[in-house]
């Protein structure tokens, strides 16, 4: 099945929500939560994660996950990862008993996709202007071997390049860590996009895309970076990129920064 086949087969089952110049959204990928050991990329981030996830709530965002939120890949037990990090999943229950919590499965979580909590897709329907929709998912579907053949990736993680990666090595398959790999993911994802004129949203590269000027594809980050977690905030009809990271006031006082990378750029039209 083509990247094209995958694409049109997750959209065809995703959820519609609305949007509109009143919605609040907030796009994460790329958590990776583990179980707390030094191989748990999440934990360095953690707080900064939180205390996102806090300013979202309280300003009324409804939080989506596009893919990967928890490595399954290198760990094998869901409630291990949930029992590490529970501040965060209680935080993720307040979203869900308000109805403004929404998780799409990744390669890393694909085991997840049997839950009913997990979606492969979600559209942001935009019913005054339909061609300004926005089209979520993972963007693992631009990889034969990340979608069709996931299993035959994971085994290779779990037990070849997670081994070796201690030892310096870098994932030659993974599209986060190998540049050559990155590129034709994206690409594969962009010519989708431009090609069916969606407005395509995507994590798995890792990578935060948006560009000053309207495009067809953006990319959520991750929140597996050195020093910072990246996101995609939607208000007010607008698309914007923006980092949360550790910063420090004039009297040396850290404090966790919200910092914007790209835009606004709008979407919907203000008229």
């Amino acid at each position: 099945m083509s990247t094209k086949r995958r694409l049109e087969r997750a959209f065809a089952q995703a959820l519609v929500l609305p949007f509109r110049k009143c919605s609040r959204y907030v796009l994460i990928s790329d958590c990776h939560r583990g179980v707390g050991t030094s191989s748990d990329n999440f934990l360095k981030n953690q707080h900064l994660y939180y205390a996102a996830l806090e300013h979202y709530y309280r300003y009324g965002f409804t939080y989506i996950e596009l893919g990967d939120g928890e490595e399954l890949w290198e760990n094998r037990k869901l409630h291990n990862i949930t029992e590490i990090h529970e501040d965060v999943y209680d935080m993720l229950a307040r979203f869900e008993e308000r109805g403004r919590l929404h998780l799409i499965y990744g390669n890393h979580n694909m085991v997840c996709k049997k839950s009913p909590s997990f979606l492969e897709a979600v559209i942001l329907y935009a019913d005054t202007m339909p061609e300004k929709s926005l089209y979520l998912t993972h963007g693992h579907q631009a990889s034969l071997l990340n979608s069709t053949f996931w299993p035959i990736a994971r085994f290779l993680v779990r037990y070849i390049w997670s081994p070796l990666e201690n030892l310096g090595f870098l994932d030659p398959t993974s599209a986060a860590k190998n540049y050559q790999v990155k590129e034709r993911c994206e690409a594969s994802l962009r010519k989708w996009a431009e090609e069916h004129r969606h407005i395509l949203v995507t994590g798995h590269t890792h990578r935060p895309v948006l560009p000053e000027e309207p495009s067809f594809y953006y990319n959520t980050g991750s929140c597996v970076h050195p020093r910072c977690i990246t996101c995609i905030e939607i208000e007010r009809g607008e698309m914007t990129l923006v980092k949360w990271t550790m910063t420090a006031r004039a009297d040396s006082i850290l404090y966790v920064a919200r910092e914007v990378i790209s835009g606004p750029v709008m979407i919907l039209s203000r008229e």
